[in-house]
């Protein structure tokens, strides 16, 4: 486990910049992971490198097969990291601008009068793609109601509302909100056992930082993650598609590569930059295990980092020491239940007679950065059928401590008492 590892956890937390103190507000607790994850220092040192490089690739001289070969490196890197036997990768504008890109290539070539089949728990990147080029490409979207109770969408609740005429689906691996995961396996399997040849997508963005990726074993058509939320930084997406996917008409070039789906000179260091994201993965997997094989290495990683995370929210809701947990203050509610196995280091509350954005500066001023959630665009699927305007997010990820979150419980505790 990482967290009773103390050598180890200052590794890590050593690899990542601004660890413990903001460089506004200065220190500070990091629980704000799902909004943005801290980036690691090579990345940062990446980032700067490569934005001093005049050249582009596809040209004939040294620099440009330079950018070439790295960008090929970082797409090789990522099929390891993701376990993709085929496909492509390839970067966008951002994770939601990929979805919507992918959604709306599926849609537009689905047959006239099918089906699109999405869940009510998805983040409004997916969702609001689906809801648009369904109407555009004249599609019934069927809607999977998701468990208010779980905060999450199951393969048997897919399965219950499949019909053979559904062309496109999509799925989220991740809820943002409530922080549970889906069985994308299972409900991409539920799916296909109805609908084989059906283009389904994946919304990965807030699961690509809590544990194992396999799209081998997921068996869908597209995976879309948001870098800056694994460990990377902002300004550019990262989609995985199926051939079968990359070869349907889709937005080109006239007479560019007939199976290329990038648009304009993409940025050599982005690219780079996930280089270095695998790499850190492949060496956490090294410091804890024996294994060569670096796919092994990244699923040891995976599997310490989801261990991680559960050991996290495990004592954020059930107490650290002589601290009460949040299942043992009366006062404050739990978003998707005290025990649910499907939490990826995310726990969202609610705090009886204190307004969440008063919870959020409360915390804030002791220290710890958390995020408000609302009732809007962005929530609203989640908090609108439970009767909540707000909630509070507090996400974490593997490099954070169970230290950190006795402070967060202290701080929670003194609310309570003078609430």
């Amino acid at each position: 486990m990482i967290h009773d590892n103390a050598d180890l956890i200052a590794k890590i937390r050593g690899r990542f910049a601004h660890v413990e103190s903001c460089p506004f507000q200065g220190p500070r607790i990091f629980f704000e992971n799902a909004g943005g994850a801290l980036t690691l220092n090579s990345v940062v040192e990446t980032s700067t490198k490569f934005a001093a490089i005049p050249d582009n690739q596809g040209r004939d001289n040294p620099a440009s097969y330079a950018l070439v070969n790295i960008i090929a490196r970082a797409k090789a890197d990522l099929a390891v990291f993701m376990n993709a036997q085929s496909g492509q990768f390839f970067a966008g504008e951002s994770g939601t601008e990929l979805l919507f890109r992918l959604i709306r290539t599926a849609c537009v070539n689905a047959p006239k009068g099918s089906k699109l089949i999405g869940s009510s728990i998805e983040h409004p990147a997916s969702r609001s793609a689906a809801h648009r080029w369904a109407d555009v490409a004249g599609l019934d979207y069927v809607n999977v109601q998701h468990s208010d109770e779980l905060g999450l969408v199951s393969a048997a609740d897919y399965a219950a509302a499949m019909t053979p005429d559904v062309a496109v689906a999509t799925i989220l691996h991740a809820s943002p909100v409530t922080g549970m995961a889906m069985d994308v396996a299972r409900i991409s399997q539920a799916i296909r056992d109805v609908a084989p040849n059906c283009v389904i997508i994946v919304d990965g963005i807030q699961h690509a930082a809590h544990g194992l990726l396999d799209l081998d074993a997921y068996n869908v058509d597209g995976y879309v993650i948001s870098p800056y939320k694994v460990f990377s930084r902002h300004g550019y997406g990262i989609a995985w598609i199926s051939d079968q996917l990359s070869a349907v008409p889709h937005d080109m070039l006239i007479d560019g590569p007939a199976e290329g789906w990038e648009f304009g000179t993409r940025d050599t260091g982005a690219y780079a930059t996930m280089s270095d994201v695998v790499a850190y993965f492949d060496w956490l997997g090294g410091e804890i295990s024996q294994e060569t094989d670096q796919r092994k290495r990244i699923e040891t990683a995976g599997a310490a980092i989801h261990a991680q995370e559960m050991a996290l929210t495990n004592a954020m809701i059930n107490g650290v020491g002589n601290l009460p947990g949040l299942c043992d203050m009366e006062h404050v509610t739990i978003l998707g239940g005290e025990n649910n196995p499907a939490r990826e280091g995310l726990v969202s509350i609610v705090v009886e007679g204190i307004a969440s954005p008063d919870v959020v500066t409360l915390l804030n001023d002791e220290g710890i950065r958390t995020h408000l959630r609302k009732a809007d665009h962005y929530s609203g699927n989640v908090l609108d059928p439970l009767g909540l305007n707000d909630c509070i997010r507090i996400s974490m990820c593997h490099y954070n401590t169970v230290g950190e979150v006795a402070q967060l419980l202290g701080v929670l505790k003194k609310l309570a008492e003078t609430r």
